[in-house]
């Protein structure tokens, strides 16, 4: 998704949204100041905004922040920003798609604000939550049912993967939804804006993080079944599974979404101790 009606005293009308690319623009300014505010942003902090669209989320960032890195893949956006930056000496613009553009490279300490498109939402928070050394903060305008998802506490129906591993890394906050109608033209789900404060402490070492990652992956992948047999099913040792759950005192009738987030670390070492 993008932004619209940007860069005042625009001479040039602005491209019209492509459906495939998710292009939703934004165009309440009370939104825009509600996300920034939420973001919590000083004159010193570097920011990144994925998807400027037209600009008027990137428009108010540039005022807020000390440099705006603006990542837009439409080339016709792009060139539209490009014609009017000049009275923004501290903005970056970057033709490129956000799922290879290398976020690594951007310095540390640098707020995401993002209203994304909603067909890359999932991997993309992912890829920005794997450098979430860099990222203190993340702000971002998500369909309202992933932050749902993202919030969700064990034992709902929302509680999964994603739920899991974004709270892994993050302590997560559903600030506030957004209306259709703040949007051209109008999206076909509700949205909401998201906070992500990024954990500076990690739980797990960075050999366990993959092996925690994988274990959630296939405690989740057959959602109907016992966790013993998702995970027998997905290659684990059922032996391993049974004394790790014994070891913590668990069912073995128990199903991975009743898990919390530290039952499943623990899970994790569980089945990485010998014995």
């Amino acid at each position: 998704m993008g932004q619209s009606d940007p860069f005042l005293n625009s001479p040039a009308d602005p491209p019209a949204a492509i459906k495939r690319l998710g292009q939703n623009f934004l165009i309440d300014p009370n939104i825009v100041r509600k996300i920034v505010a939420l973001a919590d942003i000083s004159q010193n902090d570097p920011v990144l905004e994925i998807g400027p669209g037209r600009g008027v989320l990137t428009e108010v960032l540039c005022k807020t922040a000390g440099h705006v890195t603006a990542v837009e893949i439409d080339p016709r956006l792009y060139a539209y920003l490009t014609e009017r930056q000049a009275e923004f000496p501290n903005l970056t613009l970057v033709l490129d798609d956000a799922l290879v553009y290398p976020v690594e490279n951007l310095p540390s300490g640098t707020i995401v604000v993002a209203n994304l498109p909603y067909y890359i939402s999932t991997p993309l928070l992912f890829r920005l939550l794997d450098q979430r050394d860099r990222f203190p903060r993340l702000v971002l305008m998500l369909q309202n049912e992933v932050a749902d998802r993202l919030v969700a506490k064990p034992g709902s129906s929302d509680y999964g993967v994603l739920s899991v591993m974004a709270q892994y890394a993050a302590e997560i906050t559903k600030a506030f939804r957004v209306s259709a109608q703040c949007f051209r033209p109008r999206p076909e789900v509700g949205s909401a804006v998201v906070l992500l404060r990024t954990r500076v402490q990690r739980e797990l070492s960075a050999a366990e993080e993959p092996k925690f990652a994988a274990l959630v992956k296939a405690a989740f992948a057959h959602r109907r079944k016992t966790l013993v047999n998702s995970l027998k099913d997905e290659g684990y040792d059922q032996g391993r599974i049974a004394g790790a759950l014994d070891r913590l005192a668990l069912s073995p009738s128990v199903r991975a979404e009743v898990l919390s987030r530290e039952q499943l670390i623990q899970l994790t070492r569980g089945m990485l101790s010998p014995g």
